[in-house]
């Protein structure tokens, strides 16, 4: 199995649009040890020729036009991207489907919390009849298949996660929680064959002794890396919210991910979805050095794993 991380940032992307701070400051000037990343989204494929997509991000077109395994390769029209699979609502992981709107036949898995959302907002409707909208069910393995119903060679088995509904589908009204149900935040695990599994988690407000014994012992976990701090964009005047508020924990701290982490025996962890803020985005920071040392990687666009 081949994993392509397509982008490593969070929402906005590194350097965001709109941030002055220092990382992105660094980052607009060139600097080396602050290289730019794409909003986060995965490609794996079991056999290197047919694709899927974990999330559709907002900076899929130009995903596409850096890494030559999706480009066109036959007749008028190709793609050997087959399927896609999302695992919130959340706008920089679906909002990519929207350049996929060319009468492309792909399959498009994710709960029915977030297929649901997908329908009630009528712009999705341009994907059209080519797209074959598939479910994922929650602790319930999907051997993925394209448009025609060919298997792709890869495996899902999507769990839930501690997360909360995507910001535009926040109520109020519904308590702390803004109305957040199972299905709204998953991770998923990946496997091609009968080989060993690879692990997708975006986005996660808490480690659960749950989510620790999934985890125990795999060979690649991908996770959450929004934040180094919890307070880390309202320290530095950046957002009102902090890291678990927007569902997502830090990576430092005694509750933080590299915490967590310490004692799973995984064979290789690599920070994704990692926030324009977060010192860790540089390269010769302490931060970084940090996370090196207690044997993480922290993910970089185009980066290719093989398990």
């Amino acid at each position: 199995m081949r994993i392509l991380v397509l982008g490593a940032a969070a929402g906005g992307g590194f350097p965001q649009w709109n941030c002055n701070c220092d990382n992105c400051r660094r980052a607009r000037a060139g600097d080396p040890a602050a290289l730019p990343r794409t909003q986060s989204s995965l490609a794996v494929s079991a056999d290197g020729e047919r694709w899927a997509l974990l999330n559709a991000s907002p900076d899929l077109r130009q995903q596409i036009a850096a890494n030559q395994q999706l480009h066109p390769r036959q007749g008028g029209r190709h793609s050997p991207i087959a399927a896609v699979a999302l695992t919130s609502g959340d706008i920089d992981h679906v909002a990519g489907l929207l350049t996929m709107r060319e009468s492309q036949p792909f399959s498009l898995y994710a709960t029915e919390r977030v297929h649901a959302s997908l329908r009630a907002n009528s712009i999705f409707n341009a994907l059209g009849e080519t797209v074959a909208r598939r479910p994922l069910e929650l602790d319930r393995p999907t051997e993925l298949v394209d448009r025609a119903g060919e298997s792709l060679g890869l495996r899902l088995a999507p769990f839930a996660v501690p997360g909360k509904v995507a910001l535009y589908l926040e109520d109020p009204r519904a308590g702390a929680d803004f109305g957040t149900q199972p299905g709204d935040t998953i991770g998923l695990e990946i496997a091609a064959g009968e080989g060993a599994r690879a692990y997708y988690i975006p986005a996660c407000a808490e480690f659960t002794p749950e989510l620790a014994r999934r985890l125990a012992g795999a060979k690649i976990v991908l996770f959450d890396g929004t934040l180094w701090n919890d307070d880390e964009m309202t320290a530095a005047g950046l957002g009102k919210k902090s890291g678990r508020r927007m569902g997502h924990m830090s990576m430092a701290g005694e509750k933080g991910s590299i915490a967590a982490f310490a004692d799973l025996g995984i064979g290789r962890k690599v920070f994704v979805h990692i926030n324009n803020t977060n010192p860790v985005l540089l390269a010769d920071s302490r931060e970084r050095a940090a996370a090196e040392k207690a044997g993480w990687d922290v993910a970089h666009d185009g980066m290719e794993m093989t398990l």
